[in-house]
């Protein structure tokens, strides 16, 4: 299978996870979560990743929940699974599944409990995942998140999986932050392979290096936004897009990112039960989710144009 730029461009979603009062996975909110986005413009949805709280997942429920996106109405080809797992037999689980279901690719982090571990370790890990299941229709996006994951995804680490692994390899998600390293990884492998950041205010200046897309948390709310952001980075809304952007992230900034989000989707869509969120998070008290929701309305959130 040779992969094309064209097969990896667009907004894919770090969907967020909707919970039950018992804080289960509510999958027909989720199905319907990501449905909405893809008939926003989205190319695809990514679930569980670190806005999903993937990690706070059994390997049974990430399983049984993309399932469910599928029988909800989710193009299996139309999603990038996370399968990152601390242990490595669960992310071949995942991974595997991701693959017998049809989905377009993986995204997946080194192992990320052990701190200090050296390129050849990250290597072998990755190796071991590839090399476990063992299946031609695999395609991998490296995640590259250290001030979360404690484990980073270097250049030499790119370099060696790409040379052993050139159909499976097809991108790297740099949610470090740092702009001055995005553009380094843009410079040394684009292309072939896909460099995308999840720092929206670094979008423009990725996509005319080349950047063809973003997995992004703030496509959950403001997929038009995003969306302009990656294929319009010099238009006429240019401007203004890159301070409505600034201003939103500002607004998360002031309380927990994934607990800030699920209170927007809360106030947006009505329904209280968007504030759950799994331990070790904490949702939004009473009094923040008030303070947040006259932000929200000061911001005056667009979801036509937005």
């Amino acid at each position: 299978m040779t992969t094309t730029s064209s097969d990896y461009r667009g907004i894919w979603p770090a969907l967020l996870t909707p919970l039950t009062e018992s804080l289960a996975i509510d999958i027909p909110a989720f199905a319907r979560h990501a449905c909405r986005l893809l008939d926003a413009g989205c190319t695809g949805v990514t679930p569980f990743g670190t806005t999903g709280e993937g990690p706070s997942f059994t390997v049974a429920e990430r399983r049984a929940a993309i399932d469910g996106l599928i029988k909800g109405g989710v193009p299996a080809n139309r999603i990038l699974v996370s399968t990152s797992c601390a242990a490595l037999p669960d992310a071949v689980e995942l991974t595997r599944h991701a693959v017998s279901v049809g989905a377009f690719g993986c995204l997946l982090l080194p192992p990320f409990f052990l701190k200090g571990v050296p390129d050849q370790g990250v290597i072998d890990a990755y190796r071991w995942v590839i090399d476990q299941v063992a299946d031609p229709r695999l395609r991998i996006v490296l995640y590259h998140i250290p001030q979360v994951a404690g484990v980073g995804v270097s250049h030499h680490v790119i370099e060696t999986l790409k040379a052993l692994y050139p159909e499976t390899i097809i991108g790297l998600k740099d949610s470090s932050g740092q702009r001055d390293g995005s553009l380094a990884y843009a410079k040394a492998f684009m292309p072939p392979i896909q460099v995308w950041v999840g720092h929206e205010p670094d979008l423009q200046v990725m996509a005319t290096r080349g950047s063809l897309g973003a997995v992004s948390g703030v496509a959950n709310v403001m997929p038009h936004l995003v969306g302009r952001l990656v294929s319009q980075p010099t238009g006429p809304d240019a401007a203004r897009d890159a301070q409505r952007v600034q201003a939103f992230i500002d607004v998360l900034g002031g309380y927990g990112m994934t607990a800030a989000f699920k209170g927007i989707m809360a106030i947006l869509d009505g329904e209280p039960g968007w504030r759950r969120v799994r331990p070790p998070l904490v949702a939004l008290s009473d009094a923040e989710f008030e303070r947040l929701a006259v932000q929200v309305r000061a911001f005056a959130l667009d979801r036509s144009r937005d």
